[in-house]
């Protein structure tokens, strides 16, 4: 079975030990790890369990994160109360993994060693992952190249002990550089890295300066050190930044700020009773090491990584590094955050669970499995989308109308079941503009996530950059979108998910002009009897509202006729993964190009899901190829009709128009419903 449905919208050897009584004194929110030697398997933690049963109980609760604040509290105990080494492991109480088979995550320390870089992530990260942290103490002196063998070991082990399982390794600056050299020594290993800002660039850092200085520097400069400290670590750009990134009123704002400086300060001053010269020194001197030794393994790299770049990096040249390691490193994506500073994982706006979701970088076996692996997403992921698509609502107004069992169209989504499996099938518009807003109303109006269907190169990196890159599509992939297979389908189903289905695909949503609403679909049925099978709801639909929205004005036989464009489609076609090879036809031509449209002045989307088509039961009956196909002619009639209602209804809708929407948003309130046509 064939199946295409394209939704195109839319990172000396060491022995591991306990954590000392004093660690376990001055930072409750720690648990040893009961690991004597790297032969004993990393997870032997005692209750641990126990500890994980308590929070499934909690699993629906939003728990408030960490703060910088927190990190700073955390970090300066640790500091101050830290023992001699040797580096250790340790594991956040928070932490526990929530999902079965849950992949391992070692968190790698910057320079500062504490390994509490992810603090404000720990209870986010422990709904998916097994959380692990490196601790190096402060006054500890394992060369670089010993607590890469450290980390080794403790993968190797791991792996061991469960080889069918992903480790990732995330670490931020210096221990980007941990993780790159790791990946180099074993890259038969299933990895993942997720590099913030990686110090391979440190040769290029405004810190070099400092090297040479504090060589020949008195002892009364002691007490600048700890500013010193905080500089290499990115803090203080940090606390401003994430402060100023809240959002909050400006006298909240001020107040917060001046609790963060206070703090900071604070944190400061108690530090620079510990930190020495040749602390500080050490500290660079490990940079260096870092930086030399993981560029020159680069080409030893061959694990799966993201990296995270900063644009405002005041520490290292982290954009443009980010793109060079993307151009070395094999299995590479970047994705970009223009405001951030250094400290990437301390900035409280940013969600390390959100980004690796969106980039499609969770995993629990060796390889992607788009429907089992979703993690549906939180309640402050669903907020953010919602908030930052809210022009969506305001330029499209949509208009959902349903039809009950009955066969009375009713406005609103009453006519939609609430319980899956339901398959959603309908018509592309052009580049699929009328999923967002649907997606939308269905989150705020049923609490639905809809699952698309979409064409591969929504997943998979081609090597031209004319085509969207895979960052645009990562709210996609967070909403749940999978591949378009036949296995996928199944797995949807099987989950009991509302699924939305083109059958049209590619052709239908780069449609050509005067194209616009018209079918492309396949002769014979390709998800009525695997809808049958698990006694799922077919419900067609029709959306109509693109040509109010933009106009076509190079479509695929304008760039067919142009000599560059044609061998640009040509050339991106040939890179991406061919759908429906065994068919004829125009439905067959999956072409990849980007047409060039033009914007209008925003008229009104309108939606109609038509009468349900229920199958369960019918799992016999729809063995039947004949029989599955009058359902699918059914349902492709059914698809026309919707679409033909909304195009009639529409001319009768005074509120068409974005400019007498306004206006009636202006007298009833910006959250009130815009009225639409009358029903039948």
């Amino acid at each position: 079975m064939t199946i295409s449905g394209a939704t195109l919208t839319g990172m000396c050897s060491m022995p591991m030990v306990k954590l000392t009584p004093s660690i376990l004194t001055v930072s409750r929110r720690f648990k040893p790890l009961s690991v004597a030697s790297a032969e004993q398997p990393l997870m032997t933690v005692e209750n641990f369990e126990v500890d994980l049963t308590v929070k499934r109980g909690r699993l629906e609760t939003e728990v408030e994160r960490f703060s910088l604040k927190d990190y700073l509290e955390q970090s300066r105990e640790l500091l101050m109360t830290s023992d001699g080494g040797p580096p250790r492991w340790f594991s956040p109480l928070e932490c526990g993994s929530r999902l079965d088979n849950s992949p391992l995550l070692l968190s790698l320390p910057g320079v500062d060693g504490t390994g509490l870089s992810l603090l404000l992530h720990h209870q986010r990260l422990g709904e998916i992952f097994d959380v692990w942290c490196l601790h190096i103490p402060t006054t500890d002196r394992t060369p670089f190249t010993d607590l890469v063998k450290l980390i080794e070991r403790t993968v190797r082990s791991e792996n061991d002990q469960h080889p069918g399982r992903p480790i990732y390794l995330v670490g931020e600056s210096f221990g980007g550089c941990l993780a790159l050299a790791v990946a180099a020594r074993i890259p038969h290993i299933d990895l993942v890295l997720v590099l913030a800002n990686p110090a391979t660039s440190f040769g290029k850092s405004p810190l070099q300066p400092l090297i040479p200085i504090l060589k020949i520097a008195p002892d009364h400069i002691r007490p600048g050190l700890p500013y010193i400290m905080s500089l290499m670590t990115g803090v203080p750009s940090s606390m401003l930044t994430s402060t100023a990134k809240k959002g909050l009123p400006s006298q909240q704002t001020i107040t917060d700020l001046s609790e963060a400086v206070a703090s900071l300060f604070s944190y400061l001053s108690d530090v620079g009773d510990v930190l020495t010269v040749e602390m500080v020194l050490w500290k660079l001197k490990m940079l260096e090491s870092a930086c030399a030794y993981s560029n020159s393994c680069l080409h030893a790299v061959s694990a799966q990584t993201l990296i995270l770049s900063s644009g405002n990096d005041q520490l290292l040249p982290s954009l443009q590094e980010g793109e060079r390691l993307q151009k070395t490193l094999p299995k590479c994506q970047i994705r970009t955050f223009s405001d951030s500073g250094h400290a990437l994982f301390l900035e409280e706006t940013f969600d390390l669970v959100t980004v690796i979701k969106g980039a499609g970088y969770y995993r629990r076996a060796k390889h992607t499995d788009y429907a089992s692996d979703f993690v549906p997403p939180s309640s402050h992921e669903i907020k953010d989308i919602l908030d930052s698509s809210t022009w969506i609502d305001l330029a499209t107004s949509p208009v959902m109308l349903s039809t009950l069992e009955n066969g009375k169209i009713v406005r609103g989504l009453d006519g939609i079941p609430s319980e899956g499996p339901v398959l959603f099938v309908g018509c592309h518009n052009m580049l699929g503009f009328e999923v967002a807003p649907m997606i939308r109303r269905f989150i705020i109006d049923k609490n639905i996530i809809i699952r698309g269907v979409a064409h591969p190169m929504l997943f998979r990196k081609l090597k031209e950059n004319g085509m969207p890159n895979l960052a645009t599509y990562d709210v996609t992939r967070l909403m749940g979108a999978v591949p378009v297979s036949p296995s996928n389908l199944y797995k949807l189903f099987s989950l009991k998910s509302h699924v939305l289905l083109y059958p049209g695909g590619v052709r239908e949503a780069l449609h050509r002009k005067g194209e616009e609403y018209k079918l492309f679909w396949p002769e014979q049925s390709e998800f009525v009897r695997m809808a049958a099978r698990f006694g799922g709801t077919i419900i067609p639909f029709g959306a109509v509202g693109e040509d109010d929205y933009a106009q076509l004005v190079l479509d695929y036989d304008d760039q067919m006729k142009i000599p560059f464009m044609k061998d640009y489609v040509k050339q991106t076609t040939d890179e991406s993964i061919k759908l429906r090879n065994d068919m004829n036809g125009e439905v067959a031509n999956q072409d990849l190009h980007m047409p060039v449209i033009l914007p209008k002045v925003p008229g009104r989307y309108y939606y109609l899901f038509g009468k349900p088509i229920k199958t369960e039961g019918r799992m016999e009956e729809l063995r039947s190829r004949e029989r599955a196909n009058q359902v699918y002619v059914e349902v492709k009639g059914e698809v026309e009709k919707c679409l033909n209602y909304c195009k009639a209804k529409r001319e009768n809708d005074p509120y068409r128009n974005i400019l007498s929407r306004l206006m009636y948003q202006a007298t009833h309130g910006l959250e009130s419903e815009v009225p639409t046509f009358d029903l039948d």
